[in-house]
């Protein structure tokens, strides 16, 4: 048995395919584990989506702010991006309501194996515990019997930063931002949203939020995605950077958990 941490998909079917052959993924025998993003901008994200949910038992997904963004456009909290979206395929499919149904229950955070899967990252300002919880959640309010009223309060970049007084709607969406949104952030872990480069050219007094020099340590490896501006690099072994820019034409990444070993293959998918 292997367990594989893969970066963003965003429906780059057909890379994703391709990987799973170079390593010889077998859904009885081994697991995948997915940085979240599995669709949008990729040209096949309706095969991305039914190919996860088919092979459920055999993967953890954690949600990425692109399915975020479709579930809140498939459950009418916001309106479909002609110029950006790619998911009208889900959108228009016969089977849109299991899988939007199935994409909603999917976690913000994955603890096993004292390893973290996450999207953008951990909030350095939380231990694993606080985050968990706080995942949770969102979770809960996810998947429940009204998902649309948080999804519809979901966007915004404010506020910036935690406080454990915070409550209803910001409570939820400061959570998510760090979760899915993340990159850089101040001292005292305030979230800059607006920055989408790579690690040279940070404004002065923000960091890589990996980088923080007051980062909580934590005992866990974490996997995450999200930041495929840099390339797969964080100077730090225990933070493993999984997201290679496949929909941009460069590299899906997967990681043996258990061997260490890196995988990469070359973008089929993107100008498609």
């Amino acid at each position: 048995m292997a367990t594989y941490a893969i970066g963003d998909l965003q429906g780059c079917f057909a890379s994703f395919q391709a990987l799973l052959a170079r390593i010889g993924f077998d859904g009885q025998r081994d697991k995948l584990w997915l940085t979240g993003d599995l669709i949008n901008r990729g040209p096949d994200s309706l095969a991305t989506l039914r190919w996860c949910h088919a092979h459920n038992a055999s993967l953890v997904t954690v949600l990425g702010n692109h399915d975020l963004h479709f579930l809140a456009v498939a459950l009418g909290a916001s309106t479909y991006k002609a110029r950006k979206d790619t998911f009208a395929d889900i959108l228009e499919a016969p089977d849109r309501e299991t899988l939007v149904d199935w994409l909603r229950r999917r976690p913000l955070m994955h603890v096993e194996y004292q390893h973290i899967l996450c999207h953008a990252g951990i909030a350095p300002i939380w231990t694993t515990e606080q985050a968990k919880s706080l995942a949770e959640e969102v979770e809960h309010v996810l998947s429940g019997d009204n998902p649309g009223v948080f999804l519809s309060q979901m966007y915004g970049n404010q506020p910036a930063g935690w406080s454990n007084d915070l409550h209803g709607a910001a409570r939820y969406r400061v959570i998510t931002n760090y979760f899915t949104r993340m990159r850089i952030c101040d001292r005292s872990g305030a979230l800059d949203l607006a920055y989408k480069n790579g690690l040279t050219g940070i404004p002065a007094g923000l960091f890589p939020w990996f980088q923080l020099p007051e980062r909580i340590p934590l005992k866990e490896r974490i996997l995450f995605g999200h930041w495929a501006a840099i390339e797969g690099k964080t100077g730090h072994e225990d933070i493993l950077a999984l997201d290679t820019g496949c929909v941009w034409g460069a590299t899906l990444t997967a990681f043996c958990l258990e061997t260490g070993e890196w995988f990469h293959q070359p973008s089929l998918d993107a100008g498609n």
